[in-house]
């Protein structure tokens, strides 16, 4: 893969001679010819295809699928056909879900493609035409125009007032202009390379004629698309936890297992029902309602973060922004609304502030806190005038209907070049009537922007009255000015005043402002010349203007927000030093002691180094896409969590790469979209803050579940566990025990997922992605609540049975209701981190509904004469139900009360 840095510091003449072609008339055709079959078409590799057939295979390889149908043969053994079929259901679902996001996922490139110029002005034998841009070859010579999109990565030959967008390539905010004249070395990062083009960039003003370097695959385009390739998708902590979960569970099944029937036998019991009541608790032993509750979970906390306007697209990546420790944020259009705008004006002497952000015309002019009218400041008026006259773009109204409210909503955007659209907004917030103010003055002539002479003049006429209005760089310009415009009169341009001019202009650029200065000349009676060079001198000097990309007004706070978590905001941009510091500084990201590293510093870095000061960087500037993978993978290497927003295609690696990559939905490109596993609908930081609580809310809820099911389980095993040790009868039957996992478990299990998030939720940091899923209390509190609602079972089926030695079958319908209603009293225990005491019962309606329906349920087996036989149960009395009460509430009581000493709180959260 050629490395194009070594085409920027050599001569045209060099290029030419190296691709041997003639610039007159082009390749020949039999040579291009030749030079396609070597190096192939001009079109981006789509890699290794993978059969859906295979893809749709390897759904079938997770460990918990695997136990999932060890799970349905169980079932089918044990003649419980409706358990089997609502397994083998769930795992058919999950494999599709994942199928389709497998084929999604990689849908990237094909996007990426589409990027690519579908056709090509080329000079071939001499003569121009227009062909597909895929046979395109080294050394093809093409002209470009406005409009046109950059067929492969060129060196230009000859420009003319030449301006490209490279945002999404390189992250730079501002069209770049392109220069042919070759560079003094040839070490300068991608933003700065002036003479090169690349492909899938826009032209947005001027002609260039270029010659092409590389093409397909070997393009900057074709390294992203190599590195889309190449990067591996994370497994999400999620999908670790519920893998480590199986395993765990599949061990303590099958030893648990084993020893209450081994003990079962050893004590007299009928190996046969042994061997029955084995399979029972193995099936109990693992919930294979598990992975359908976490799906159902995620898929709620999805439709939430969707009204929250976060679009998931991956669902197991949801609960990984709970665990993010690091925001790797792109600047343009994700910290900053990628809208120029004019935010500071000096004329007449006076710096003026301009409110207002973005392309809304809503805003003005302020003196020290006082706003200034136009009528009030002479100078101020013509500068606007200048800025508007002397100017290219258009403000375009687009009319929206806000079908939530009913009504239209109006809104702006700018057609050209978005710092002259920046001037016509400024123009239009001091009051100027753009349309008349254009109508009024006819345009004579135009001299353009070139970059020999940093500015651009235009002559207007009105009523036989005639103005040169000419803007450009402040240093160029000022030097041409003869007069200032000061106290309402033109008066000689001092020296005094000229430095006075120099040093605000440097002073509005140490703010990263990007400056303009404005000045005219009135002419009477002919002009002698039509000449710029006669007529761009002794210039009247008015003011200047500072514009910049404007932080969005709410990101601060949501940054704020997320240091209150724990998670840290770094900002990466291909835009300029100065800028990013600048911004970052508004927003609170560069800390006092955070550095800012450019790309030619990482460029010089090693990975150990890199590695080493990652944890002290808050803002990296002028970087490449592989940069930002570098960024990434270091930040991970040191056991970080990473979200990576962008909006570029070169951001798409580094948002594949991450634990989770976040895409602006508006700006965004559709490769970026792809590439990530959330999209931001409204292209807003804050709602990655709120995508965040949600994050962790869905994972604790999905704990919460998790604590319930495998106490309710483990309890279950307990009981037949510590029966078979005492020599008791089977205090339950396999048909019981299958009740309890399947019916008792779900309803409130599945009602914990939609739990609402504790208060404290972004107040603490976040949690340690290679922490076990029993960790912070909830493996005590699995173990002791379960322990807990095993002996009192045991104890409610031991005292009922002694009173009764011969109605063994009330004994045993005492135990299966204490052991139900045991599990659904401790389902309000799981509501909390801490204890059953730290939450309101009633605050989760749809958990309290679950309860009842259970508790219905349990009397229906009991009650129903029908149901009897099958689930082996009698009708108990008042006396019996107060027992059942009593056994069932001591276990989360007693938890409850000793989980609230603090030296109990102390040895289980740290």
């Amino acid at each position: 893969m050629t490395e194009h840095g070594h085409w920027v510091d050599v001569d045209t003449r060099e290029v030419l001679d190296h691709f041997a072609v003639d610039p007159a008339t082009g390749l020949r055709t039999s040579e291009a010819k030749r030079r396609l079959r070597r190096v192939g078409a001009n079109q981006l590799a789509e890699g290794q295809h993978v059969s859906p057939l295979i893809l749709l295979l390897n759904q079938f390889k997770d460990f918990m699928v695997l136990v999932l149908l060890a799970a349905t043969l169980v079932s089918g053994l044990l003649g419980e056909y409706t358990d089997a079929i609502a397994i083998i259901a769930i795992v058919v679902i999950n494999a599709v879900l994942g199928f389709v996001q497998e084929v999604k996922a990689e849908r990237s490139l094909q996007v990426l493609k589409q990027l690519s110029a579908p056709t090509a002005r080329v000079l071939r034998d001499g003569t121009w035409q227009r062909m597909p841009a895929a046979e395109l070859v080294p050394g093809d010579v093409v002209g470009l125009e406005s409009g046109d999109r950059i067929p492969a990565d060129i060196r230009f030959l000859q420009v003319e007032g030449l301006y490209v967008e490279e945002s999404a390539l390189t992250g730079e905010s501002l069209p770049v202009e392109k220069t042919a004249a070759r560079l003094k070395r040839s070490d300068v990062p991608l933003g700065d390379r002036k003479n090169m083009g690349y492909m899938g960039t826009m032209v947005v003003r001027g002609t260039a004629k270029a010659v092409v370097i590389d093409t397909g695959m070997r393009t900057e385009m074709g390294r992203i698309a190599h590195l889309i390739q190449s990067t591996e998708t994370v497994q999400t902590p999620l999908q670790r936890r519920l893998e480590q979960l199986g395993k765990v569970l599949i061990a303590v099944a099958l030893l648990l297992t084993a020893l209450v029937v081994v003990t079962g036998i050893l004590h007299g019991h009928d190996a046969y029902k042994m061997f029955l009541s084995g399979v029972s608790l193995a099936v109990a032993a693992i919930p294979e309602g598990l992975p359908a509750i976490v799906t159902i979970a995620l898929a709620l906390g999805v439709q939430r973060m969707i009204r929250r306007r976060a679009i998931v697209r991956k669902l197991p990546s949801v609960e990984t922004l709970g665990c993010a420790t690091v925001i790797c944020s792109d600047k343009t259009g994700t910290l900053t609304q990628n809208k120029m705008t004019v935010t500071r004006v000096w004329a007449d002497r006076q710096l003026l502030e301009v409110t207002g952000s973005g392309y809304e015309l809503d805003g003005a002019f302020l003196s020290n806190g006082r706003e200034m009218r136009i009528d009030q400041s002479p100078a101020l008026r013509r500068l606007l005038e200048i800025a508007v006259l002397c100017n290219n773009a258009a403000l375009v109204k687009e009319t929206e209907r806000n079908g939530r409210l009913r009504r239209k909503q109006e809104t702006w955007r700018i057609d050209g070049d978005p710092t002259e659209g920046a001037l016509l907004v400024a123009g239009a917030k001091g009051g100027m009537k753009l349309e008349r103010l254009e109508r009024d003055w006819r345009r004579v002539k135009e001299f353009p922007f070139d970059s020999s002479r940093k500015m651009m003049s235009v002559i207007v006429e009105r009523g036989g009255k005639r103005m040169l209005l000419a803007k450009g760089a402040p240093d160029v310009l000022i030097e041409k000015c003869t007069h200032i415009w000061h106290e309402g009169r033109i008066q000689p341009m001092t020296e005094r005043l000229r430095v006075e001019a120099l040093q605000m202009n440097e002073r509005l650029a140490s703010m990263a402002l990007r400056n303009l200065a404005f000045a005219f000349r009135e002419f009477h009676g002919t002009i002698a010349s039509e000449k710029e060079t006669t007529l761009e001198r002794n210039l009247v000097f008015v003011g200047l203007a500072g514009m910049i990309d404007p932080p969005r007004e709410e990101v601060r706070e949501a940054i704020l927000t997320c240091r209150k978590a724990g998670i840290k905001t770094v900002m990466i941009t291909g835009d300029h030093q100065t800028t990013a510091v600048a911004i970052a500084r508004q927003l609170g990201i560069l800390q006092a002691g955070g550095l800012t590293v450019t790309g030619r510093d990482l460029y010089n870095m090693s990975e150990s180094e890199l590695k080493e000061k990652v944890h002290h960087i808050d803002v990296y500037a002028r970087v490449s896409p592989e940069h930002k993978l570098r960024i990434v993978q270091a930040l991970q290497a040191n056991g970080h969590v990473v979200a990576m927003t962008g909006d570029g295609v070169n951001d798409a690696p580094a948002i594949k790469a991450a634990d989770i990559g976040i895409a602006m939905g508006i700006t965004g490109t559709d490769v970026s979209k792809e590439a990530s596993a959330l999209v931001l609908a409204d292209d807003n930081f804050t709602t990655i803050a709120a995508a965040i609580e949600e994050g962790r809310s869905i994972y604790d809820n999905i704990r919460k579940f998790i604590s319930y099911l495998l106490a309710s389980n483990v309890g279950e095993i307990l009981v037949m566990f510590i029966a078979m040790m005492a020599g008791m009868p089977l205090p339950l039957v396999p048909i019981q025990i299958l009740w309890v996992n399947l019916v008792t478990d779900g309803l409130p299990a599945l009602a914990l997922g939609v739990d609402p998030p504790e208060e404290n939720t972004m107040n603490r940091p976040p949690r340690n992605s290679r922490e076990s899923i029993f960790a912070r209390g909830v493996g005590w509190k699995i173990l002791t609540r379960g322990l807990l609602i095993g002996l009192f079972t045991v104890g409610a089926f031991w005292m009922t049975y002694t009173e009764t030695p011969d109605d063994l079958v009330r004994a045993q319908t005492i135990a299966f209701a204490t052991l139900v209603m045991s599990q659904l009293v401790y389902v309000f225990d799981c509501r909390s981190n801490l204890t059953v005491f730290h939450r309101h019962p009633l605050e989760n309606k749809p958990l309290v509904l679950a309860v009842i329906s259970s508790v219905m349920l349990l009397i229906g087996v009991i009650y129903y004469a029908p149901l009897q036989p099958v689930f082996h149960t009698v009708a108990l009395s008042l006396r019996e139900w107060a027992l059942v009460v009593a056994a069932s509430a001591f276990p989360t009581l007693i938890a409850g009360l000793l989980d609230s000493l603090p030296i109990a709180r102390r040895m289980v959260h740290g």
